[in-house]
């Protein structure tokens, strides 16, 4: 008998009052007693932080890669006691302009080397500073749209913003529409002698990073945190392209990295001062800020990326992180790069790793361990994959979006290292399933609920989801200790997500008889067809994405026609292998542009369909083949590579339009 991940700790309830039915209530069976308890010590993020000053003074908590004439040379570290000392001069600097706990300050910039300054200053720094005075930190998020910085700034109503060098003229543009609360601006690099008379004009104050250091206020005795203070408001709008904002207490923070620690121990794989975490993942998001917090807690060194895709990997090979944390889009590019290298390689090569493959497979699907599968071929052919990520990784985590199950299989195989999957939102702060190392049955979930929440389905009728059905599905419902308090000074939008204590998350999730939890939908992303029928396009892109033609793909359907459209980035190398076969010339675009290329890129897509069992008004009747990847410029991904949908309609309107035209006429493929 398959081994039981949850417990049943609350009976189901049928539909009654116009609320459809919900399932049982499970818990984690590692919290089959009680949801676990927050340490009584630990008040704030403040807390782990000072807590690692003490413990470890000298060892090695932030880097960054040197740049000597435009060229990035190894790491250089600076220690627990020295960030300390920087974040007490921030923290006092603050005071020095009379901002009171309470207050919110904002956040402005990306992973890049100014970041550093960033995390250093503002979530060390800046933010451990904020914590040691009560003071709220909003990060400034421009992906979520052309205007929500000034949203964000006006409706925050922050006092002070903390800013990247290359974002002080989008903030500058700002400033005449946000002086009810914001009283300065940091950068932090430096300030030129426009930029600062431009700001000041309108009351507003301006220093560089050094100067706002040097502005002490001496004699000062920061105040003491209250538990349920809240420490970070996180903007977030999914798809919908409305910044909600997150309100996020202390509790929440510490319920996430407390949970983070339960599930490693359970895997023998917590995080200890040796550690080094390698932080590229958006500092504007929940995950990363949970993670950061944890290594922070046990003393582990972070280092960060460049800010620049392309140097990703030469960045993670330098610094030889331990633990790597990625969205499906980072683990399907290196999962498709290790593809394409073993390919190229030569016959006996290829079969040997498959062999390696298949026999490691079969030893984990037996239940041995991904360190006891197969000990000789992790030395003999799976450590080049491990050379290709530093070579130290021991643990990895996949987040922010449904992993394909083949790329799972992948990494758990060939990484060397434990690699899990969870599910959450900025809502739940971070994980509220993660599935359980080295079990192989939780390939293609998210686990069970993580040991400080409860969760439950709730019956989706209109899309067919029952809860109380043999193989339970429907909404995914939420109650515990990492949830957030409410949607700042949006009330109506509060209730409308919470009712008799549930969050409700608008993910469609199917449990899983060993008690894990499988998302297959979006409650909010379907749409009808004119002839009445569902499509859950999520679903539909999921599969069309398993054909190795496509990068990417958005499915589009008109509720006043009858099919389905789909704007498709294809993969280069896959679209130039047939141009070899039927003798094409052109570049990529042109390539992209080709009818028959088109032709042949729709066929490839709905056979995989069909293969996957989609059903007929689920097939594409036209694609638009676009040669240049969906991007966060353009605003039509978030910075998880989740699609934005209300701006893709927009930017490729016309592409929609002409699709439906000629498919109507008959002009689609040839």
């Amino acid at each position: 008998m398959a081994e039981m991940f949850t417990v049943k700790v609350g009976e189901a309830t049928p539909a009654a009052g116009g609320r459809p039915a919900a399932g049982p209530v499970y818990r984690s069976v590692y919290a089959k007693d009680g949801l676990m308890e927050l340490p009584p010590d630990v008040q704030s993020p403040w807390d782990f932080f000072s807590g690692a000053v003490k413990k470890y003074p000298k060892n090695r908590m932030l880097g960054q890669r040197q740049v000597t004439d435009g060229k990035a040379g190894e790491y250089v570290w600076q220690t627990y006691e020295e960030v300390y000392q920087k974040v007490m001069r921030i923290g006092t600097a603050i005071r020095s302009l009379d901002v009171n706990p309470g207050a919110h300050c904002g956040i402005y910039g990306s992973n890049c080397p100014e970041w550093v300054m960033a995390m250093q200053s503002l979530l060390t720094f800046f933010c451990q500073a904020c914590n040691s005075q009560g003071i709220c930190y909003v990060p400034l998020y421009d992906t979520l749209g052309a205007n929500a910085v000034e949203f964000i700034m006006d409706h925050a109503e922050i006092s002070i913003a903390f800013v990247q060098e290359s974002k002080i003229k989008s903030i500058l543009a700002v400033v005449p529409k946000c002086t009810a609360h914001l009283r300065a601006i940091v950068s932090f690099g430096y300030f030129t002698t426009e930029m600062k008379k431009e700001a000041e004009k309108f009351g507003v104050s301006c220093f560089s990073w050094e100067e706002f250091s040097s502005m002490e206020k001496q004699n000062y005795e920061y105040p003491k945190k209250q538990k349920d203070d809240i420490c970070t408001i996180m903007y977030t709008s999914g798809t919908t392209g409305d910044p909600k904002g997150v309100i996020i207490t202390n509790r929440a923070i510490i319920a996430g990295v407390m949970t983070t620690e339960h599930l490693l121990k359970e895997t023998d794989k917590v995080i200890t001062e040796e550690d080094s975490y390698f932080s590229y993942l958006p500092l504007a998001h929940i995950f990363d800020q949970v993670i950061e917090n944890y290594c922070i807690s046990k003393g582990a060194s972070i280092g960060f990326w460049q800010g620049d895709i392309r140097y990703l990997m030469e960045d993670v090979q330098v610094m030889k992180p331990t633990i790597f944390c990625g969205v499906p889009r980072v683990y399907d590019r290196i999962y498709t790069g290790i593809n394409l290298k073993i390919q190229s390689g030569g016959m006996l090569a290829k079969h040997l790793f498959q062999y390696a493959y298949n026999y490691k497979l079969a030893n984990m699907r037996k239940g041995l361990k991904q360190h006891e599968a197969s000990p000789f071929f992790d030395k003999i052919v799976f450590s080049k994959i491990k050379e290709g990520l530093g070579g130290r990784i021991r643990l990895m985590i996949a987040g922010a979006a449904p992993l394909p199950g083949q790329i799972e299989e992948f990494m758990r195989v060939t990484s060397c290292s434990v690699f899990v999957q969870g599910y959450g939102l900025t809502e739940s702060c971070a994980g509220c399933f993660t599935s359980i190392a080295n079990v192989f049955s939780m390939i293609g979930t998210v686990g069970p609920p993580v040991t400080t929440i409860e969760a439950r389905l709730e019956s989706v009728p209109e899309m067919g989801y029952d809860a109380l059905s043999e193989t339970p599905r429907g909404e995914i419902c939420l109650r515990g200790h990492t949830l957030f308090s409410g949607y700042y000074k949006r009330p109506s939008l509060t209730e409308e997500v919470f009712s008799d204590g549930w969050f409700h998350t608008g993910d469609i999730g199917e449990w899983q008889p060993n008690g894990a939890m499988k998302i297959i939908d979006r409650k909010k992303n379907i749409f009808k067809l004119s002839q009445g029928e569902y499509v859950a396009v999520e679903v539909v892109e999921s599969a069309y994405m398993q054909s190795p033609l496509v990068a990417s793909v958005w499915v589009y359907g008109n509720s006043f026609e009858s099919f389905l459209v789909a704007v498709v980035v294809p993969e280069r190398q896959a679209l130039e292998e047939w141009v070899a076969t039927n003798k094409k010339a052109g570049d990529f675009a042109e390539l992209c542009n080709d009818p028959k290329a088109r032709g042949y890129i729709q066929d490839e897509l709905n056979k995989t369909g069909k293969k996957l069992g989609l059903r007929g008004f689920e097939m594409l009747k036209a694609v638009h083949l676009e040669p240049v990847p969906f991007s966060i410029e353009k605003d039509l991904i978030t910075p998880t590579f989740k699609l934005k949908r209300p701006q893709l309609l927009k930017y490729y309107k016309k592409c929609i339009d002409q699709m439906y035209k000629d498919a109507k006429d008959g002009r689609t493929a040839l």
